[in-house]
């Protein structure tokens, strides 16, 4: 039983990555597949598919990697807010990452969004993960 499952998420894109695979497998809950469409939409990840399974949906994430270099396109992907302390800051307090260049994936009363989303909506959320 795993008592993390957006951190089990992260780690198995990080180790994906990290180990150079072009898929990977996860087990699909509503929060990873909303989590998995904005990676998808800022651009770290190629695409992903929801497969329906019998016992538990499954989400096929194909991973990025730079053309030259062969380096995954994820650098670092970082969980915040976690079971036993949880990370919730408010609009004018969203954390900007890596000065703007990075995204964190925040969870609103609105929804699962970006951290510059969010800050435009004037929204504040719990702090799950930073992603660049």
């Amino acid at each position: 039983m795993n008592t993390d499952p957006i951190a089990d998420f992260l780690t198995r894109i990080r180790n994906a990555a990290l180990a150079g695979h072009r898929v990977v497998e996860i087990p699909a809950s509503n929060l990873k597949k909303e989590m998995t469409k904005i990676l998808f939409d800022q651009g770290y990840i190629l695409s992903y598919k929801f497969e329906e399974k019998k016992v538990q949906d499954v989400i096929k994430i194909a991973l990025k990697y730079d053309r030259i270099s062969k380096q995954p396109i994820i650098k670092k992907i970082q969980r915040i807010s976690t079971p036993g302390l949880r990370k919730y800051v408010s609009a004018k307090d969203m954390p900007r990452v890596l000065n703007g260049l990075g995204v964190a994936i925040v969870s609103t009363s609105k929804g699962v969004m970006t951290n510059k989303k969010a800050r435009q909506d004037n929204l504040g959320g719990e702090v799950l993960c930073y992603v660049y």
